[in-house]
């Protein structure tokens, strides 16, 4: 086996087990480094993927994780410790001597931020820009996935109702395994886009009215959007026993969408990876088994971006 020269974090998740999957596709070998066991990171070892289980908290094992690494793409949930979790890993990359760093941030993350999340994700990102690494960040819109994660199929098809507490504002949902595209399509080539950074959207921009729409088309039976207030949505809705952290991002983050900030369609994923991304309906038709079925929804543990 080749030794591999690029390490994907979080490569049980959504963006980094495509980004895997593409990349070993194209010969390119990859070190996957995941949290813990299980039948993801065994499909990984099939996929011929060099595994490492690890921690983002244990300095010395990211630093034998990152031995023979050039690349690495940084993917961390959202979830509390994520500064730590950057520092730890621009240390380690460092002293094993990377060349380039791709970071996961969001479209939110700036300096005035008011959700907790987001504003960490702004200081990860000053952190990576000073350890000396050329970093490129990537700071994608609002999920695809969240049309899973936040809504109740059954619900949804008792009363046809999207409930969410985003106002009018308008968003073009990207899909993961997009991103993940992107991920592998930038590690394979790093150089020209070394110390950049970019937002990443689907290829349509809709408000969440358009979006119902296009979810009726591919569920076959009328959807509506329902705005709601954050309260509302957290109180009565889908994160009814999620974290706090998730309560206060998603309360601050519908504020940002109504004002704007998550606007936006694909302009660099198309041309890099020459498939331009899902739309909303093609999404939602790939996943259709979710939305016709009851199944619990994923926890804030495996959820990874806004």
């Amino acid at each position: 086996m080749k030794v591999p020269k690029i390490l994907i974090t979080g490569a049980t998740g959504k963006s980094g087990y495509v980004a895997t999957e593409t990349l070993l596709k194209q010969g390119i070998p990859v070190r996957a480094l995941a949290h813990r066991e299980g039948p993801k990171v065994d499909s990984l070892r099939e996929l011929g993927a060099d595994v490492v289980v690890g921690d983002f908290f244990d300095l010395d094992g990211i630093v034998r994780a990152m031995e023979g690494i050039e690349s690495a793409y940084f993917c961390y949930p959202v979830a509390p410790r994520l500064i730590d979790a950057t520092a730890y890993f621009a240390a380690a990359a460092k002293e094993a001597g990377l060349k380039f760093l791709l970071n996961i941030s969001q479209i939110s993350a700036r300096r005035a931020a008011k959700s907790h999340a987001a504003l960490n994700h702004w200081v990860a990102e000053r952190i990576f820009d000073r350890s000396g690494i050329p970093t490129t960040h990537l700071k994608p819109t609002f999920f695809a996935e969240w049309l899973v994660y936040l809504v109740d199929p059954a619900e949804l098809r008792a009363t046809g109702a999207l409930k969410l507490p985003m106002g009018e504002g308008r968003h073009a949902p990207i899909a993961a395994e997009d991103i993940g595209r992107l991920v592998a399509a930038i590690l394979k080539n790093p150089e020209p886009h070394a110390s950049k950074s970019y937002t990443v959207h689907g290829p349509v921009e809709m408000n969440h009215h358009e979006i119902a729409k296009e979810m009726s088309k591919a569920l076959g039976f009328e959807v509506h959007y329902e705005p709601v207030t954050a309260e509302q949505f957290i109180q009565e809705g889908q994160l009814k026993g999620w974290s706090e952290f998730i309560h206060q991002h998603v309360a601050e983050v519908s504020k940002d969408y109504q004002n704007g900030v998550f606007a936006g369609q694909d302009g660099i994923i198309g041309e890099l990876t020459g498939q331009a991304p899902m739309t909303v309906q093609a999404y939602v038709e790939k996943h259709r088994a979710i939305f016709d079925s009851a199944i619990e929804r994923p926890v804030s543990s495996s959820y990874e971006h806004a």
